[in-house]
């Protein structure tokens, strides 16, 4: 296998026309395990990507229509999880890793396939589109991705937006009822997606039902770097979830 990316083989192809990625740990590493970066490949993966691959996890992506979890991108994510499950061999059980949009889509796809996920990485994830892209509250309003969040999910006004009931929040109740474990990573300075109008909905409902949760929030830390200095904490949450 000729193709690399950072230094560990790799496979490209088209996937339902769509391109796509599969990863590979060395051999002797391999655990049977598979992550699954939802969006914005190669963005930030010393975030836990590398680290994954290092402890054995095989990596795969496909592109996405859009990134705000659409029905159509979902079910085409779900069918290439199971062709790379069944192509190398791999347990039925994956790790969704979604950084900020790439969050809403784990979420979305955990919510809709829970069958498929042993638990989620997600890093400063949007769940509230009234907060982003809307910057209804105290994080910026942006303007574009307004028009392109309105155009992804084939709606005409804000106003439409806001009675929009497939938002990432919608889906917590779902993840709770399937017990699905959740680590978090946010910046408490984040002004693109402040975490205490997102992630903090999903960190209440995990303690409020009892089901495990890890949050690290980054003191000073805006939306980016995604990941911690030190990705020790994530990697042993999703081990521990993975044994």
């Amino acid at each position: 296998m000729d193709d690399k990316w950072r230094g560990y083989s790799c496979k490209k192809m088209l996937f339902e026309n769509h391109e796509a990625i599969i990863v590979y740990p060395n051999a002797e590493t391999a655990n049977g395990y598979l992550a699954v970066k939802t969006e914005y490949w190669d963005a930030f993966p010393e975030a836990i990507e590398l680290p994954l691959l290092e402890n054995g996890f095989h990596l795969c992506f496909i592109k996405n229509d859009n990134r705000w979890g659409i029905n159509e991108d979902l079910d085409r994510k779900a069918r290439f999880i199971r062709f790379v499950q069944n192509e190398c061999r791999l347990k039925q059980k994956c790790v969704p890793v979604g950084m900020s949009c790439g969050g809403l889509i784990g979420i979305k796809l955990a919510a809709r396939y829970p069958e498929l996920v042993q638990c989620l990485y997600l890093d400063a994830p949007v769940l509230n589109y009234m907060s982003c892209p809307c910057g209804f509250g105290i994080g910026n309003k942006l303007s574009e991705t307004q028009e392109e969040i309105l155009a992804a999910l084939g709606l005409e006004s804000i106003s439409q937006l806001l009675a929009y009931r497939e938002m990432p929040l919608d889906k917590i109740g779902t993840l709770v009822q399937h017990k699905i474990p959740a680590v978090v990573v946010a910046g408490d300075s984040d002004q693109t997606v402040p975490y205490c109008e997102n992630g903090i909905f999903l960190e209440q409902a995990y303690k409020n039902a009892e089901i495990d949760i890890a949050v690290f929030i980054k003191p000073g830390g805006d939306h980016h770097p995604h990941g911690l200095k030190d990705p020790a904490a994530i990697l042993n949450f999703i081990m521990d979830h993975c044994n």
